[in-house]
C-alpha cells in the first residue's frame, strides 16, 4: 500500500508535465492577445484551440489530484466523475478545434456550410461521445472506479481515441489536399502536428505515469504560433490592419476557393502630396485615422470585413458573401467620413479619397485583374466625390482605351512619354546585382499607366512596335554609355525583343547601328527572345541571331516553360541564358512540378546555359532556387521594375551595403 509520501511523489511526477503545459499555454494566450493575432477568423480559432487545450490541461490536473487521494472521505466519487468527464470532453474538443483552425486557414467555410453531409459527419461522432459520457455514471462504459476506488477505463473508452485519431487523420488529409494554399514552411509545420500527437499517445500508453498529452498539445499550439500564425507577416505595424502580403494571400485563396466576396477599394489620390507637406510622422497619423474610420464602420454595420492597408494610401475592405448587403452602406459611410478634413499637428488636411466597390469573381474574375485595377483606378478616372463601381469603370475605360490606343502610342512616341524601367537581377554566386532587365512603361495623361500586355499587342498590330523597339534600344544604350552604369559595376542590360522585331530582316543592322552611335560594346547587351518567337519563321530569326551573336551580343530565352517548349530550337540556337517563367515559382510546392523543375535545370546546365528564375517574391524561394543551382534570381523580393533614377539610387545603396 502506498504511503502519503509515495502518493505525493507519484502525483508530482504525473502532474509536472501538465503544469508545464499550463504555464506555456498562459504565455501563448498572452502572446496571442498582445500581438493582436485574434483579428480575423484564423486568429479567433487559434485562440479557441489554445483555450480548449488550456481547459483540458486544468481538468487533467484536477483529475490527477483526485486520483492522488482515492479515499472517498477526502474526494467524493461525483467530484471524480466530473473531473474525468470534463477532461475527456475538452481533450476531444482539442482535435475538433484544430480542424476548425485548418478550415479557417484555407477559408473554405462557404463550401462546408452548404454541405449537409460534411456537417453531419462532423456532428455525429461528437454527439455519440456526448451521449456516452452523459450515461457513463450509470453504465460505466467509458470509465469507472473499481472496488479500490481506482480510476479504470471502460469497454468503450477506445472510442475516444478512435474519434480523436480520425479527426486528426482528416486534418492531415485536408492539409495535403489544399497544400497549394500554404507555403512550404507552413505546410511542413502543420504536418508535424500529427506525429507530435501520435508520439504523446504512445508514450502515455506505454507509461501511464508520464502524463504528457497536454504538454505535447501545448507544444503543437506553440509550433503553430511561431511558424503559421505570425503577426509580423500579416499585420501592418503603423495601422494595425492586415498588410499587403496578407491581402495578396487572402485574395488568391478566395479566387482559388471560388469564394464570392465584395471589396471596397480606397485609394487616397493625394497621399504623396500630403506626405510631402506633413512629413513622415503626420502622414502615419493620417493612416491611423483612416484605419480607425474603417474599423468604426465595420463595427457599426457588423460587416465582419477583413481590413487591409497595402501601401501609399491604399486601403481595402473585404466582405464575405453573407454580408454583401452591407457593402454599399459601408462604402458610402467611408466616402462621407473621408471627405471631412483632418486636423494633424495644427494643419487642416483634406483627403482626395477614391472609394470603389467591386465584386469577385463576378466583376473581377481573377487575382491579376484585381491587383491591376486597384493600382490605378483612381488615376484613370476623374474625381467625382461619389462611390464608384468596378463594372461601370471597367466597361467605360476598356471601350475608350481600345478605340484610342493607336493614337495614344503615336503620341507617346512623338512626345517621348514611354519610359524605360529597370528590374535588378541578382547573382547567386557573386552575391550581388550584376545586371538588370529593361522594361517599357507607358503612362498616358488620361488613362494613367497602361499595361504592356495591352499596348505591345496594339503596337505589333499597327507596326509601331519597330519604333518602340528602337526607342528602348536607344534609351538603354544611352544609360550604358553614361557614368552611372560604369560606377554601379553592372555587367550588362537585358532588352526584350518582340515577335514582330525578330521577324524584321534589318533588325541586326539597326541594333548594331544604335550601339555604335552610343559607343556601347557588345558584351553590355543581352537580347531576350520568347518561346513564342520560336514558332515563327526560323530562317529570318536565325539569320538575325547569328549576325548579332557573331558581333558579340548574347541571347536569352525568356519565359521558358510557359508553353510547349521547343527543345530542338533551344538546343540549336546560340543561347547563353534561359529565364524560367514565374509559373515554376508558383508551382514549386507541387511535387510533380518540383521534379520537372529539377530535371529542367539539370538539362539546361548540361547544355552549358546560365539560368535565371523570375517572379521570386520571398526569401524562402531565394534559398530554394539558390539550392537548386540557379545562377540568377529576379523578382519583387529584391525590387519591382523601377524608373531609371530610382534604379540608380537602389543600386548605389546596394553597392554601399555590400
Amino acid at each position: 500500500m502506498l504511503t502519503a509520501i509515495d502518493w505525493g511523489d507519484l502525483y508530482m511526477r504525473m502532474v509536472s508535465f501538465d503544469i508545464c503545459a499550463i504555464i506555456l499555454l498562459i504565455f501563448l494566450m498572452f502572446s496571442i492577445i498582445s500581438r493582436k493575432i485574434t483579428s480575423g477568423s484564423q486568429g479567433r480559432f487559434l485562440m479557441l484551440l489554445t483555450v480548449v487545450t488550456f481547459i483540458s490541461a486544468l481538468f487533467d490536473i484536477w483529475g490527477l489530484i483526485c486520483d492522488a487521494y482515492p479515499d472517498p472521505r477526502v474526494v467524493s466519487t461525483p467530484i471524480r466523475y466530473i473531473s474525468q468527464t470534463g477532461y475527456l470532453i475538452f481533450h476531444n474538443l482539442t482535435s475538433l478545434s484544430f480542424i476548425l483552425y485548418l478550415i479557417s486557414l484555407t477559408d473554405r467555410w462557404h463550401k462546408i456550410i452548404h454541405s449537409n453531409l460534411l456537417k453531419l459527419c462532423a456532428a455525429v461522432p461528437y454527439a455519440i461521445l456526448a451521449v456516452l459520457l452523459a450515461l457513463n455514471p450509470i453504465n460505466h462504459l467509458m470509465f469507472y472506479f473499481d472496488e479500490r476506488n481506482k480510476y479504470t477505463r471502460g469497454k468503450l473508452f477506445f472510442i475516444l481515441y478512435v474519434v480523436a485519431g480520425t479527426v486528426m487523420a482528416v486534418g492531415l488529409i485536408y492539409v495535403i489536399i489544399h497544400r497549394k494554399l500554404f507555403t512550404a514552411g507552413k505546410f511542413a509545420a502543420l504536418l508535424m502536428i500529427v506525429p507530435i500527437q501520435l508520439i504523446a499517445v504512445i508514450i502515455q500508453m506505454v507509461n501511464k505515469e508520464l502524463v504528457v498529452e497536454m504538454f505535447f498539445n501545448a507544444i503543437s499550439v506553440l509550433l503553430i504560433t511561431i511558424t503559421v500564425q505570425r503577426p509580423e507577416e500579416i499585420i501592418d505595424s503603423t495601422t494595425g490592419l492586415r498588410r499587403y502580403s496578407a491581402y495578396t494571400t487572402d485574395m488568391k485563396r478566395n479566387f482559388y476557393n471560388e469564394k464570392k466576396v465584395s471589396v471596397i477599394l480606397i485609394n487616397i489620390a493625394n497621399y504623396t502630396n500630403l506626405f510631402g507637406i506633413a512629413g513622415y510622422d503626420a502622414s502615419n497619423e493620417i493612416l491611423v485615422k483612416v484605419a480607425e474610420v474603417l474599423k468604426d464602420v465595420n463595427r457599426e454595420l457588423k460587416a465582419r470585413a477583413d481590413i487591409y492597408y497595402l501601401d501609399r494610401g491604399r486601403f481595402r475592405l473585404v466582405v464575405n458573401e453573407n454580408n454583401r448587403d452591407k457593402i454599399e452602406e459601408a462604402a458610402k459611410m467611408i466616402n462621407h467620413t473621408l471627405k471631412t478634413s483632418m486636423m494633424i499637428n495644427g494643419m487642416e488636411l483634406n483627403l482626395i479619397a477614391y472609394v470603389c466597390i467591386g465584386k469577385c469573381p463576378e466583376e473581377i474574375t481573377d487575382f491579376k485583374s484585381l491587383m491591376a485595377f486597384g493600382n490605378d483606378f483612381h488615376v484613370l478616372n476623374p474625381y467625382s466625390g461619389r462611390v464608384m463601381y468596378t463594372s461601370e469603370i471597367a466597361e467605360k475605360n476598356h471601350f475608350q482605351l481600345t478605340n484610342e490606343l493607336d493614337s495614344i502610342i503615336d503620341s507617346a512616341l512623338a512626345n517621348r512619354r514611354f519610359e524605360v524601367y529597370y528590374q535588378p537581377i541578382y547573382s547567386v554566386e557573386k552575391k550581388k546585382f550584376i545586371s538588370a532587365e529593361a522594361l517599357l512603361r507607358l503612362k498616358d495623361d488620361k488613362y494613367g499607366f497602361i499595361s504592356p500586355d495591352v499596348f505591345i499587342v496594339a503596337a505589333e498590330r499597327s507596326g509601331a512596335i519597330h519604333k518602340i523597339g528602337d526607342y528602348v534600344m536607344e534609351e538603354v544604350c544611352r544609360f550604358i554609355s553614361g557614368p552611372d552604369f560604369r560606377n554601379l559595376g553592372l555587367d550588362y542590360i537585358e532588352i526584350n525583343l518582340s515577335v514582330a522585331q525578330c521577324m524584321q530582316s534589318d533588325l541586326a543592322d539597326k541594333v548594331l547601328k544604335i550601339m555604335k552611335r552610343f559607343g556601347v560594346t557588345a558584351d553590355k547587351i543581352n537580347l531576350e527572345i520568347t518561346e513564342t518567337a520560336l514558332n515563327y519563321s526560323q530562317h529570318i530569326m536565325t539569320e538575325n541571331i547569328n549576325k548579332l551573336t557573331n558581333a558579340g551580343i548574347s541571347f536569352s530565352l525568356d519565359d521558358y516553360g510557359t508553353g510547349y517548349s521547343n527543345i530542338r530550337s533551344v538546343a540549336s540556337l546560340p543561347l547563353t541564358i534561359v529565364k524560367l517563367d514565374k509559373s515554376f515559382v508558383d508551382e514549386e510546392d507541387n511535387p510533380r512540378m518540383s521534379i520537372v523543375l529539377q530535371n529542367t535545370i539539370k538539362m539546361l546546365k548540361d547544355m552549358d546555359m546560365h539560368i535565371v528564375i523570375e517572379g521570386v517574391e520571398t526569401e524562402q524561394f531565394v534559398k530554394v532556387f539558390s539550392d537548386l543551382n540557379c545562377d540568377y534570381i529576379q523578382g519583387y523580393y529584391f525590387s519591382k521594375p523601377i524608373p531609371e533614377q530610382e534604379f540608380i539610387r537602389f543600386m548605389y545603396n546596394a553597392v554601399s551595403a555590400s
